[in-house]
């Protein structure tokens, strides 16, 4: 008889202890998804701070520069010693207001207008240069691979060579655009680039733009 009310006691210790180890363990694994809720949740967060950071790189504004030539004006026509009739040399090139903060400078120059002005199917590709140093304020009228500014690399024009290729439009008065980019790096040696992969490389380093157009008609 005098067991019973040992067993019930030791019944209702139990009892509690199980009913104690049922709410550690309920409150353990609450803390464990909440850990892993906010680890998420950080996560996350980092993950959309990371996106936004490279969106906002490759969404630099790019400051105005100023690209000039002695040969012809902006939206003038381009004598035909730069062109294919002439002796297809390079303009005379000028360029200030190179943003501060600016690493190398890139030169593009393309037509987006062939082969038809009327009907332009493609943009064709006539000069490409990289990784201009910034201490160079232009490009010399003619100017020779041996000659560019130290540190100048080349990519391909759409005659698949290096170099300068002048305007020689099969109809139409063409617009010919001299790009220049301001980058906030020296980018790698590419090789010999075509502007596609040049475009690619200077994506987020683009600080600085400017262009001057230049026109020519076949006499």
């Amino acid at each position: 008889m005098s067991a019973r009310p040992y067993s019930a006691a030791c019944i209702r210790s139990a009892a509690l202890l199980g009913i104690s180890l049922i709410c550690l363990l309920a409150g353990t694994a609450v803390t464990a998804v909440m850990s892993v809720a906010v680890a998420a949740e950080t996560g996350s967060f980092t993950k959309q701070k990371e996106r936004k950071q490279t969106k906002e790189n490759k969404e630099k504004p790019a400051m105005p520069m100023n690209i000039t030539s002695s040969s012809f004006s902006h939206q003038g026509a381009i004598p035909a010693r730069h062109t294919c009739q002439g002796h297809d040399t390079s303009p005379e090139l000028f360029w200030t207001d190179v943003p501060e903060g600016t690493k190398s400078l890139a030169l593009i120059m393309d037509d987006p207008d062939a082969p038809d002005p009327a009907a332009p199917k493609r943009t064709w590709v006539h000069w490409v240069l990289y990784n201009i140093p910034t201490t160079a304020s232009g490009l010399a009228e003619a100017i020779p691979a041996t000659e560019l500014p130290s540190g100048t690399q080349e990519g391909l024009n759409d005659w698949e060579r290096t170099g300068y290729g002048g305007p020689c439009p099969p109809i139409g008065n063409h617009r010919y655009f001299h790009k220049l980019y301001a980058l906030d790096t020296v980018l790698p040696n590419l090789n010999q680039p075509t502007k596609a992969k040049l475009e690619e490389a200077m994506q987020g380093h683009v600080i600085g733009y400017s262009e001057l157009i230049g026109l020519y008609k076949k006499h």
